[in-house]
C-alpha cells in the first residue's frame, strides 16, 4: 500500500471516532464498569460459530443491517412471532434468509448469567456484526454502545424500508436517503452483498423473466449466467437452492465491485451501480483500492449503527432476545 493511500485510510478510520451522533447517547465503552467483558462474549461466540459454519458471518452482518433499517437499531428483528402479530423475522426479506439468531441467543445468555438485565439484544448484534466482518478479513471498528432493546415488530413495516433486489440506482439512493446516508454511503453498505449466498429465488426473474420478457437480463455476463442457471434450474422452486454472492462469498473483500465490473452482479440492484456516471465511478474506485472500500464500509457501518436508537430509559433490555420481557 502507498503512503499516500495509507494516510488516507487511516484519516477514515480517525473518523471513526466523530461518527457519534451527539444526540444518540452511545458511547465505545459503554458496558467498561456495568459489564467489561461484554465484547469479548460475543466475539467468543461469533468465532465459535464461524469455526463451524462461515457463512454466519453474512447472516449476523445483515442481522444488523435488516434490524436498523426497520425501526432503527433496536433488536426489533429478533422478536417471534405472536397469534396476533407477523414479526420482521417472518416477513419475506428475513426468512428463510436471515441466519445467526442462535448466535445472539448464546452471546446473550452468557451475558446474563454474569451481567444479569444489563446488556441489550440490539448491542449484541452491532457487536456480532462487526466481529464477522473482522473475522472475515474486514477492518475491524470500535463500536458505540448503549442501545435498548424495542418491543415493537411487523413485518409489514419491511415495504418501504428495506430495498428489494430489483430497485434501480435511482432508488436505493432514494431509500438510503430517508435513512440518512449519501449516495456516496449508499454504494459503500452495498458492499456488503461481499459476504455470503443469496436464495435462486432472489435471482430467478433476472435469469428467465427478466421485466416479464421471458428472458434472461441482458446485461449478465453469459459465462456467469449459464453458471447461475445450472444452480438454480427453472422451474425448480426450492426455497433453500442458494447461490454465491459473489465470487469470494467468505471473505469481506471489495471483490462484491470486481464483480459488478465483470457483469456479475447477482442482483439488479447490483448492476444497476455502473448506470449512474458517480456510482459508476465510486465502483471502479474501490474495485483498484480494496483497502479504502475496506475503511469507508468500517466508518458507514459505524454510522448505520446508531439510525434512530432507543437509549436511556427508552425500550427496555430483554431477558430473552426473542420476546419482550413484559410479555
Amino acid at each position: 500500500m502507498s503512503r499516500r493511500m495509507l494516510t488516507r485510510v487511516l484519516g477514515i478510520l480517525a473518523l471513526l471516532l466523530l461518527c457519534q451522533d451527539v444526540h444518540s447517547q452511545l458511547q465505545v465503552g459503554f458496558y467498561k464498569e456495568s459489564c467489561s467483558s461484554v465484547e469479548l462474549i460475543v466475539k467468543q461466540e461469533v468465532k465459535k460459530a464461524l469455526a463451524k459454519d462461515t457463512g454466519l458471518a453474512a447472516g449476523l452482518m445483515r442481522m444488523h443491517f435488516h434490524d436498523c433499517f426497520i425501526r432503527g437499531c433496536d433488536a426489533s428483528n429478533l422478536l417471534n412471532s405472536t397469534p396476533s402479530n407477523v414479526a420482521e423475522k417472518d416477513s419475506f426479506a428475513n426468512n428463510p434468509s436471515l441466519r445467526g439468531y442462535e448466535v445472539i441467543d448464546k452471546a446473550k445468555a452468557r451475558l446474563e448469567a454474569v451481567c444479569k438485565g444489563v446488556v441489550s439484544c440490539a448491542d449484541i448484534v452491532a457487536f456480532a456484526a462487526r466481529d464477522s466482518i473482522e473475522m472475515t478479513g474486514g477492518l475491524g471498528y470500535d463500536v458505540p454502545a448503549g442501545r435498548r432493546d424495542g418491543t415493537v415488530s411487523h413485518a409489514s413495516e419491511i415495504i418501504g424500508n428495506m430495498p428489494p433486489p430489483t430497485f434501480d440506482v435511482n432508488q436505493l439512493t432514494q431509500l438510503f436517503a430517508k435513512k440518512g446516508f449519501t449516495q456516496k454511503e449508499m454504494v459503500t453498505l452495498s458492499g456488503g452483498h461481499t459476504l455470503g449466498r443469496s436464495h435462486c429465488t432472489s435471482v430467478r426473474n433476472r435469469l428467465y423473466n427478466f421485466s416479464g420478457t421471458s428472458m434472461q437480463d441482458p446485461s449478465l455476463d453469459p459465462k456467469y449466467s449459464a453458471m447461475l442457471k445450472k444452480q438454480c434450474p427453472q422451474g425448480r422452486n426450492d426455497p433453500f437452492l442458494v447461490v454465491p454472492m459473489t465470487s469470494t462469498p467468505n471473505i469481506t473483500d471489495a471483490g462484491y465491485y470486481v464483480d459488478i465490473l465483470a457483469k456479475r452482479g447477482l442482483f439488479k440492484s447490483d448492476h444497476t451501480l455502473l448506470t449512474s456516471p458517480a456510482t459508476a465511478k465510486q465502483v471502479v474506485r474501490y474495485a483498484t483500492n480494496p483497502m479504502q472500500w475496506k475503511a469507508e464500509f468500517a466508518a458507514v457501518m459505524v454510522k448505520m449503527g446508531q439510525l434512530e436508537v432507543l437509549t436511556g430509559t427508552a425500550g427496555e433490555i430483554r431477558a430473552n432476545c426473542r420476546v419482550i420481557s413484559n410479555s
